[in-house]
């Protein structure tokens, strides 16, 4: 399928973009944009909000770098209003940029740009449609995920399909490791999107509603660590959630209540896991017993302290074998 606009050359003169982005994942899109020449006519990110342990308020990535490079930032909580269709039908841009903006985008907002609103979704759409689609991929044992650049519509990822790059997820990859990948092979992705717009070639692709999945936002309920499961599953949940929020356990009471992030493990051979329980500490390099098979903390950090090696973690910290984890 044709897009709307395919056909029509915007060679001769330099395209005028709306860029939508709020976290850090956002930034080398909107950098490559920049150096590319483009005519960023505004950047809408979401507003600052409060954090650390002062709790004040902070500027997001995007609203960052904006501001650096000398762009008009605007932080609407909502863009679903009649001042702020206007302001941004003022703008005139041929088409917007969207990347992880975490605004809902109405109709209007849609329909003002000229070429429309392309979006870049880090999942091989139409797998994994929503918020956390990096770490709900690692999670579920994905071995491969993709960037997507898609012509959004009224839809959660719903939109077609024009450009997709498919990356391998590697055993042992974290979600922040591919994260930061995905980040800045996504700009690349989103300027040959710009570009083939640019020569009229853009062409879109209607997604599948066949094997349709939800990566919806990671619950703080979903972090603990649960050892009653296969060792592949616990890894892939402490992968998934390195290295925020951080998959996590409590220390057994007779050491301390203290919670213990897991930012890294390994899985190791399990064969005297099935003779102990599940959470069951099997040696003192932390080994642990799992349903099926047994894993191994490989990175760890305790609350308010750095992240350490475990040959680090255990000089300081022993949990006895025997212990069980629950």
């Amino acid at each position: 399928m044709k897009s709307f606009y395919y056909g029509v050359k915007t060679k001769a003169r330099v395209l005028r973009v709306i860029f939508m982005g709020t976290p850090m994942f956002a930034v080398p899109t909107l950098a490559r944009i920049v150096d590319s020449g483009y005519k960023v006519s505004a950047v809408y990110s979401q507003p600052p909000r409060r954090s650390g342990r002062g709790m004040e308020k902070k500027k997001s990535p995007v609203h960052q770098y904006a501001e650096k490079a000398g762009l008009p930032v605007f932080t609407p909580t909502s863009l679903r209003s009649t001042e702020i269709e206007l302001q941004f039908s003022d703008h005139m841009a041929d088409v917007v940029v969207v990347v992880a903006y975490g605004l809902i985008l109405p109709r209007p907002i849609l329909k003002s740009p000229l070429f429309g609103c392309l979006n870049l979704h880090a999942s091989k759409l139409p797998r994994w449609r929503g918020a956390a689609p990096i770490q709900r991929a690692i999670i579920a044992g994905d071995i491969e995920t993709a960037l997507t650049v898609m012509r959004m519509d009224e839809g959660l990822d719903t939109g077609p399909v024009c450009l997709r790059e498919s990356t391998p997820i590697g055993p042992n990859t974290t979600a922040g490791e591919l994260h930061n990948q995905l980040s800045e092979s996504g700009a690349s992705l989103m300027i040959q999107a710009l570009l083939a717009l640019q020569l009229g070639s853009l062409e879109f692709k209607p997604q599948s509603e066949e094997n349709v999945t939800y990566a919806v936002k990671i619950e703080k309920s979903e972090t603990r660590l649960h050892f009653s499961k296969s060792a592949q599953e616990v890894h892939n949940h402490i992968r998934g959630l390195s290295p925020s929020p951080s998959a996590w356990f409590i220390a057994p009471s007779t050491i301390s209540r203290d919670k213990i992030k897991v930012l890294r493990s390994e899985i190791v051979d399990g064969s005297d896991a099935q003779l102990a329980p599940p959470g069951t500490i099997l040696d003192e390099r932390l080994t642990v017993a799992c349903t099926s098979g047994a894993i191994r903390f490989v990175q760890l950090q305790r609350s308010g302290k750095k992240p350490l090696s475990l040959e680090e973690f255990i000089r300081g910290f022993i949990i006895p074998q025997g212990t069980r984890l629950s």
